[in-house]
């Protein structure tokens, strides 16, 4: 019996688990909207700039074992190039990403018969929007289901993120999608949970969000993987104490990563020599950041070998999140050798060795984080042995751990009750 995995795009935990998987030698099927092929003639002709972006699909997985829907995705990329902004529309829009989300759920389940007929599964493995169709389907064909949570459960990031937007209502439009979930959509989420036989989460964060109902259900924690460390040596720029420290934000800038907080930490500390570098995608005008701490240095998206320079450019890696899954920015920022000022709400509490790796600081506290900034800044040696510390605690996170545990807990899903039985 064999595993059909499904996910829409494809991230790094996903190809985590195509490797674990294929190593097991558990994958029939892995199912995606857009999967592509780097000997294809149409790659050859493409810009680079296009050609690098197109090949991030590339999945090490043979065209055999590969199911594709295509056509709602590409039009939703097409659609955002071109400006078709209410094609794009929360939810509503034909292209939207829940829409891509859905049709892809549908064929996904559509696909499961003829696949299970021709290779018996005993488990799908589908993600939090994209899984109702396919498990219902996977029901009736008597096939296990296991449920992918990369994020707090809805009832609790939704909690969270209405009280932010009461506590701070100059960053309520920062706070993403969350707030603006239909009750339809809620109530999928909802449902995809009950339909599950395995819950699989990356974090105790996310593992203590799920709602009693799910109390009785089986459930794999297994934290993500850490990049590669960097090997070329530490810098010791940061005892230059006329240099400012350098802190290293990354990613969403909007209140549900606490970016309002940070900022606010950073406006009790004017009499520090500090700045604050915020990499990442802006989610309003620059004129609101600058209101809210004029200070502010933004870096652009960019490749990731660059963000990684970055990084390394940088003393220190600060995270203040309301509600995450596990942040997989954190451990990126150890691997090139950042202490990490984190909430527990990143998902990364198990990184934080205090005063060794970095700090752990309460949500919605500025003065937490002002503190521990300015004790960096003020204990620069220590500051730098930090980096080392960081960086081999984080290595101890694999990729294939990840995996492979994950992997152990779906065989157990799959085992006969009556063979586990004799087992014992």
């Amino acid at each position: 019996m064999k595993v059909l995995l499904s996910h829409p795009a494809g991230n790094q935990n996903v190809r985590a688990m195509l490797d674990a998987l294929t190593r097991a030698d558990l994958l029939a099927r892995f199912a995606t909207t857009v999967a592509a092929d780097h000997q294809s003639a149409m790659v050859r002709l493409m810009p680079a700039g296009m050609r690098r972006e197109w090949l991030r699909r590339r999945f090490d997985v043979p065209r055999d074992q590969l199911l594709q829907h295509r056509w709602r995705e590409l039009t939703r990329v097409a659609c955002g190039m071109l400006g078709f902004r209410s094609a794009l529309r929360h939810e509503a829009g034909f292209a939207s990403g829940d829409a891509v989300f859905q049709d892809f759920d549908r064929f996904v389940a559509g696909s499961l018969r003829s696949v299970h007929a021709r290779e018996p599964l005993g488990a799908v493995y589908a993600y939090e929007d994209s899984a109702l169709h396919t498990f219902r389907r996977a029901k009736t064909l008597g096939i296990r289901r296991v449920y992918d949570l990369p994020i707090a459960y809805w009832e609790l990031g939704r909690k969270l993120m209405r009280e932010e937007s009461e506590r701070l209502p100059q960053w309520a439009a920062t706070l993403g999608g969350g707030l603006l979930d239909s009750s339809e959509k809620r109530d999928r989420k909802t449902q995809e949970l009950a339909e599950a036989d395995l819950v699989v989460v990356a974090s105790q964060f996310v593992r203590d969000s799920l709602p009693t109902s799910a109390a009785h259900k089986a459930c794999v924690m297994s934290p993500f993987g850490t990049p590669p460390r960097w090997n070329g040596g530490w810098s010791d720029a940061a005892l230059d104490r006329s240099r400012p420290l350098r802190v290293l934000f990354a990613g969403q800038m909007g209140q549900r990563k606490g970016l309002g907080d940070l900022m606010q930490a950073m406006n009790l500390l004017k009499s520090e020599n500090i700045e604050l570098i915020a990499l990442g995608s802006p989610m309003a005008d620059p004129a609101f950041y600058q209101s809210q701490y004029a200070g502010l240095k933004h870096e652009r998206s960019r490749p990731h070998g660059e963000v990684l320079e970055l990084m390394r450019s940088c003393d220190v890696f600060c995270l203040p999140s309301i509600v995450e899954g596990r942040a997989l920015v954190m451990q990126e920022a150890m691997s090139q050798g950042l202490p990490v000022v984190i909430t527990p709400n990143t998902g990364g509490a198990d990184l934080v060795i205090e005063g060794r790796t970095g700090f752990l600081v309460p949500i919605r506290s500025p003065e937490k984080i002002a503190e521990k900034l300015a004790w960096l800044n003020q204990h620069r040696p220590e500051l730098v042995a930090m980096k080392e510390q960081a960086a081999h605690h984080a290595a101890g996170y694999s990729w294939k751990a990840y995996g492979d545990t994950v992997v152990g807990a779906i065989r157990d899903l799959m085992v006969p009750a009556g063979a586990a039985t004799q087992s014992h």
